[in-house]
């Protein structure tokens, strides 16, 4: 869980470490793209900063979710304390899409959130570049996307297929 900086360049002189030795064994190499996970409240304050190191950020939003709320998943008693549609997280995932952007890198979203089809058209309208669900999700998430006008205004009516 990166939450700042310094750790992100920690990461990345680690990995370039890895990358020496395997040159030096003779193993060919491609390009190989950087990014984190932002999970925790501080990594979404510091987007702007992280954005500037790394190549791409996917927003862990069970993770998120239980950090911002203060809920420990592993409590079922808490479980009705757990919001994932909290504004707090919801300006959270918008204000890392942003940061992402301002630097000119991609933003995905992973976790259950993304496969939750009340919140497709909110993270399309944030700009949310990728959504990471599990196969069973796949086709539910493709028809909605697709009855999706994003030229509509929001809570406009929309398309059916």
């Amino acid at each position: 869980m990166i939450i700042s900086l310094r750790e992100l360049n920690e990461c990345k002189v680690v990995l370039e470490e890895c990358r020496k030795e395997l040159q030096a064994e003779g193993k060919k190499l491609g390009d190989v793209s950087v990014g984190i996970m932002i999970e925790t409240p501080a990594a979404a304050l510091c987007a702007d900063e992280l954005a500037q190191a790394c190549d791409f950020f996917s927003i862990g939003t069970n993770d998120l979710t239980q950090y911002i709320c203060a809920i420990d998943r592993q409590n079922a008693k808490l479980e009705p304390f757990s919001d994932t549609h909290h504004p707090a997280v919801l300006r959270a995932i918008k204000m890392t899409v942003d940061a992402g952007h301002r630097h000119g890198i991609w933003v995905g979203i992973c976790g259950e959130l993304g496969a939750d089809l009340t919140l497709t058209e909110t993270f399309l309208r944030m700009g949310v570049d990728e959504l990471s669900v599990n196969p069973k999700s796949v086709l539910p998430l493709r028809k909605q996307i697709r009855s999706l006008d994003l030229r509509l205004e929001p809570g406009m009516a929309l398309v059916e297929e």
